[in-house]
């Protein structure tokens, strides 16, 4: 396994400390990060095809607006700091996307903020941090 850490990241204060967490863990081990934002998307709807143009407007619009909030000022700080850093922007189901993340870019390590944008839905089904603790192939590290 390389020294690769995987940061998830939401925009959440939860996430603003885990990429506190991530940069000291980078500077102390001399690790690359990989910063992702997994926008929650499900591929299993049945639309029309004009359902399915707007549908993909607005996706490309969510993917501009994740990397533009969260993932490119998190880059900017960690190569402001030194740290080697890459981002990805994602769709799909949150835990499964960071685990195959993880496992594309040979991960370490999982680092991911206790709470962030979860809500109810979280309560009801269990949280991001969660899944990925009981699901992922290498340890997860949930910072509070």
């Amino acid at each position: 396994m390389d020294n690769v850490v995987l940061l998830a990241v939401d925009g959440s204060p939860g996430s603003d400390r885990a990429l506190d967490h991530a940069l000291k863990r980078a500077k102390t081990a001399g690790s690359k990060l990989v910063v992702a934002f997994v926008i929650e998307w499900s591929p299993y709807t049945f639309n029309t095809p004009e359902e399915n143009a707007e549908r993909h407007e607005r996706r490309e619009t969510e993917i501009e607006r994740a990397n533009d909030m969260v993932v490119a000022p998190a880059l900017a700080r960690l190569t402001g700091e030194g740290i080697e850093a890459e981002g990805l922007v994602r769709h799909g189901a949150p835990a499964e996307t960071l685990i195959r993340l993880a496992r594309d870019h040979n991960a370490a390590q999982i680092v991911i903020g206790r709470r962030g944008q979860g809500g109810l839905k979280s309560l009801i089904f269990g949280s991001v941090a969660g899944n990925l603790i009981q699901t992922a192939p290498v340890p997860v590290v949930v910072v509070p």
